[in-house]
């Protein structure tokens, strides 16, 4: 018998926003669980840009925006993207431009909210933990592929001081069928993770 009730285990679990698993926003001290959907992730660059004449958002920020590129972008190659709207955001410190990122995504199903969500990672260190998990796994003979697993991503700290911990189990059988139909719905409702290249909506076509 479960520890928490329905209600408990939902009221604590790790809930991700707009269909998206971002580890920067995994609450400190919790876990993300998920599986993954394909063994082939969107791979790009990105850098955020800002509103040119720092126009708020609703929240009282300056209205922003990523900018994606399959390959490292030159700085005239943002500068091509930027027109009159937007400029690119400054750096952590404010003495500089933002830093271009190497980012990975790939389409998972969720455990936490039980749904098929996009999991987008610009963290060097959990994008190289998963590359050596999935190397492990080619080499080894516990798993077929790296979609046999789920994965347990751990965070602990905050700020600089943030660390983050992957953790893999096998995918249990009676969790398969779920996460078959949650997949299945979402290409049927047309899930394409390549639109986020260009700013679209990956789980459904504008």
């Amino acid at each position: 018998m479960p520890f928490l009730s329905k209600a408990g285990s939902s009221a604590v679990a790790v809930k991700s926003t707009g269909g998206y698993l971002n580890p920067g926003r995994i609450p400190t001290g919790s876990s993300a669980r998920f599986a993954l959907l394909s063994d082939q992730p969107l791979e790009y660059w990105e850098v955020w840009l800002q509103d040119s004449e720092g126009k708020l958002n609703d929240r009282g920020k300056i209205i922003s925006a990523p900018c994606r590129f399959t390959t490292e972008p030159t700085p005239e190659d943002i500068e091509a993207e930027l027109g009159t709207q937007w400029v690119r955001r400054p750096n952590f410190n404010n003495d500089g431009p933002g830093p271009v990122l190497f980012n990975l995504a790939a389409p998972i199903y969720s455990y936490d909210n039980k749904c098929v969500q996009v999991f987008a990672c610009d963290k060097a260190s959990i994008n190289r933990e998963l590359d050596a998990i999935s190397n492990m796994i080619e080499k080894g003979d516990d798993y077929e592929s790296i979609l046999d697993v789920v994965f347990v991503i751990d965070k602990e700290g905050s700020g600089l001081n943030t660390e983050y911990k992957v953790r893999i189990f096998p995918k249990k059988k009676k969790d398969e069928a779920a996460i078959e139909e949650a997949w299945e719905t979402a290409q049927a409702d047309g899930f394409d993770i390549s639109r986020l290249l260009s700013g679209g909506n990956p789980f459904k076509e504008s």
